[in-house]
């Protein structure tokens, strides 16, 4: 597995600015069983409808004055998989507690502690995005293989959808974090994050990889279990969520997309009346001592622990002349 540590710190240090002094709260947008399985195919679009219709559906229900009547910002991360490696497209929203009057001159904040109404969100949710998948089958924008060949027909594939438009479609609002700075640390750890870590990997053996998971449905201790698959298994699942090219996974809309980011921090700031917090950097780089190890992988520094004396080298036994 690729440690991402050293690209997470990176961006982490450039989304420091970005914070404000209040409440951001976090929303997970999930893709129903049915179309995750076709999205296996379609990546591209499926997930990028994931994204824009997770943001609109956000920005919509926020700018209606009978919920927040706001102009919002949201950061989404796309995660794909499960704790065993199964194929669920999700997306994480992290979206500050408030936002811009529509004439852009006060700032609005949410209720304590509340955001915005699931099951609004989820019904909007549901509706545009059926609607934009609808539109892209028309448009001749998917593919169907295996099972699902008989859904590129448009009656098979209206069949297909009518289910879809009544059942429930779970999404879900987190507390909000405990200030600013838990959302970085939840950054920290979600936004770089692969399908799996070395850290979960347990044993590679005539049986196959075991690897910890956790199984949300149980509770307690008994939820960390480990898992063995054979290797070509465990590769398809880690091969499942390798995204498209050039496709991004962390994506800023509202008043946080990079067009508008920095005019729209400054003006939140100023309604806010706070100031962005100085670097904590020193200003002469001598004064910043280096590391003496550092990880080849990731760039973080490295504590030494502890020292091991070296032992008599191991002499390998004279080698014989040829005989000529």
């Amino acid at each position: 597995m690729k440690c991402q540590a050293s690209a997470a710190r990176r961006w982490l240090e450039a989304r420091q600015a970005d914070l404000l002094p209040v409440e951001y709260y976090h929303v997970v947008f999930t893709l129903p069983a049915p179309i995750s399985a076709i999205a296996w195919y379609n990546k591209a679009v499926i997930y990028g409808l994931l994204f824009d219709i997770a943001a609109e559906t956000l920005r919509t229900i926020a700018a209606d004055p009978r919920h927040l009547g706001a102009q919002i910002g949201a950061t989404l991360v796309l995660h794909t998989w499960g704790s065993a490696l199964t194929h669920h497209p999700h997306v994480h929203g992290i979206v500050p507690g408030g936002g811009l009057s529509p004439d852009g001159e006060r700032w609005i904040a949410c209720r304590p502690g509340f955001f915005l109404p699931v099951r609004v969100l989820s019904r909007l949710f549901r509706r545009r995005f059926l609607e934009a998948l609808a539109d892209a089958h028309r448009h001749g924008q998917l593919q169907f293989f295996g099972d699902y060949t008989e859904l590129a027909n448009a009656a098979a594939f209206a069949r297909w959808l009518a289910p879809l438009r009544t059942c429930e479609w779970v999404i879900y609002a987190k507390r909000p974090f405990a200030g600013p700075q838990a959302v970085l640390e939840y950054l920290s750890r979600y936004t770089h994050r692969v399908a799996i870590s070395n850290q979960r990997l347990v044993a590679f053996d005539e049986r196959g990889v075991t690897f910890r998971w956790k199984d949300y449905r149980a509770t307690g201790r008994t939820r960390y279990k480990t898992m063995t698959l054979e290797a070509g298994e465990f590769m398809r699942r880690v091969l499942l969520h390798v995204l498209p090219s050039g496709f991004h996974r962390i994506r800023h809309y509202g008043l946080l997309a990079n067009p508008v980011r920095r005019t729209s921090l400054a003006r939140m700031r100023e309604l806010l009346d706070v100031v962005p917090e100085t670097s904590t950097q020193p200003d002469d780089p001598k004064d910043a001592v280096p590391p003496v190890f550092v990880c080849r992988h990731c760039g973080a520094p490295m504590i030494v622990i502890e020292i091991l004396e070296r032992t008599a080298p191991i002499r390998a036994p004279p080698m014989r002349r040829a005989e000529t």
